[in-house]
């Protein structure tokens, strides 16, 4: 891919190939497979192997340099997977780019890109394709989610009519103890869930996860454990779990907190 980017003029890496120099997480694709490319829409159309060419209006500030090759900023390239992802899929692609990287962890220090970024370049694309979805998916981006699950179930609860979690927020009990830093928290009603991956079978993590439910009881929280059989037919175990913990902490349906549409 390096030398084709190199040799055609005005041509940049995109989508799903941009996606992975920037590090972002996978999703189901529909498409053809190969490394994605970009060039100006009244380009010449080239034909190489394993090399899937995409025309589009293509602005000079939407792409950048990374690795030495010329990509697509991770805000166009948001905007031109709309064409392809689920509205869900396309919300936690948005929660990945404007992420705020751990330094102990991540090799950066700045998330991909801010919300406001992703709003302009949708601002300047209004006739292209997946734009209705893009104007419904960045209405419903936040900082804070961890992985493409979190911002699922942060969803669900919101279709299900429960109040909108705050991210990993740190929970903070009496007497300045500090707590855990649930996936997803509803601080009103002290009640945080947590997104247990398959990693949670190992004997170590055993151990933190039973020491993370006793600093839930120390802080005063109650713990909802959410593994992946409750993330089926749209999370509904899990909303349902969740549920059943807020009812118990005296929280009841008919509130002032409205779910954002969330259906095309």
């Amino acid at each position: 891919m390096r030398p084709f980017v190199e040799v055609n003029d005005r041509c940049a890496a995109s989508h799903w190939t941009a996606a992975a120099l920037f590090g972002l997480p996978d999703f189901p694709k529909r498409g053809p497979d190969g490394y994605h490319v970009i060039r100006p829409e009244r380009a010449a159309h080239l034909n190489r192997p394993h090399i899937v060419v995409h025309r589009a209006k293509l602005f000079e500030d939407e792409v950048t340099l990374k690795e030495g090759i010329w990509v697509t900023t991770p805000a166009r390239l948001w905007l031109d997977l709309a064409e392809t992802l689920s509205l869900d899929d396309l919300v936690a692609l948005g929660d990945a780019c404007v992420r705020v990287p751990y330094p102990e962890l991540d090799d950066r220090s700045e998330p991909c890109c801010t919300v406001e970024d992703i709003r302009r370049i949708i601002a300047r694309h209004r006739g292209k394709r997946g734009i209705r979805k893009a104007r419904l998916a960045v209405e419903l981006i936040r900082v804070g989610a961890d992985s493409p699950q979190e911002t699922r179930l942060r969803l669900a609860c919101l279709r299900g009519g429960l109040p909108e979690p705050q991210l990993n927020v740190q929970l903070v009990g009496p007497g300045g103890i500090r707590g855990p830093k649930p996936d997803v928290a509803f601080t009103e009603f002290r009640v945080g869930a947590e997104y247990e991956g398959e990693h949670h079978g190992g004997g170590d993590q055993v151990v933190r996860d039973i020491t993370r439910s006793e600093r839930y009881a120390e802080v005063g929280w109650t713990e909802v454990r959410i593994s992946k059989r409750h993330m089926t037919d749209d999370c509904k175990a899990a909303v349902d779990k969740i549920r059943r913990a807020l009812f118990a902490r005296g929280w009841r349906p008919g509130g002032k907190t409205t779910a954002p549409q969330l259906s095309l």
